[in-house]
């Protein structure tokens, strides 16, 4: 099996990263925050989940993603362990976890808090809703998305914010940093 990537590795460099993978109709997540779509024989590049286990500092998400992964989930299966910090308006109710801390503050100051915390690798924002206030605050330095071979159809947008001016992105990769990526796909077939 041969894969075409044009990207080059991730690297630990101190970045606040929004990563997720994403359906290919722009959805991190299901309605209720399920991730099992991903289950479903997707392939990665291979070594992609050690190049992120490896880079990861920290991560930040949001209540909700929390309560829906509560419990021993962690980042890519539990091969990354390190500090959690979770941005909640009620962390009195939250359920604790090993490495978890509750966070109530403004997202600058959790990002501030978690890129400490990542000691010089990466901090992974894994919730849209945060992504989102970081993306306009002008505190993401990547967007590190990974297009799943998959329509959701519905759930949770990587960005969901109508009414709001287009954000110009440059690719991260030789040559032409505004060339659109062409992706091909073929239904399935029963």
């Amino acid at each position: 099996m041969t894969y075409d990537y044009d990207i080059e590795p991730q690297t630990a460099a101190g970045k606040v990263l929004w990563h997720f993978s994403m359906s290919l109709d722009g959805y991190v997540a299901g309605p209720n925050h399920e991730m099992d779509w991903l289950d479903a024989g997707i392939v990665a590049r291979p070594g992609l989940v050690d190049e992120y286990v490896r880079t990861t500092g920290a991560v930040l998400g949001g209540r909700a993603g929390w309560d829906a992964m509560v419990g021993e989930a962690r980042p890519y299966g539990g091969a990354w362990q390190g500090p959690i910090f979770v941005l909640t308006h009620h962390p009195e109710d939250a359920t604790p976890a090993a490495d978890v801390t509750f966070l109530s503050c403004d997202v600058a100051e959790a990002v501030r808090i978690a890129v400490k915390a990542a000691d010089g690798k990466n901090v992974e924002v894994l919730s849209p809703t945060i992504g989102a206030q970081l993306l306009e605050r002008g505190l993401i330095d990547e967007i590190d998305i990974h297009i799943a071979p998959v329509l959701l159809g519905h759930g949770r947008r990587l960005l969901d914010a109508p009414g709001i001016a287009p954000i110009r992105l440059h690719a991260a990769r030789e040559g032409a940093p505004r060339a659109e990526v062409s992706v091909r796909y073929r239904p399935e077939r029963p």
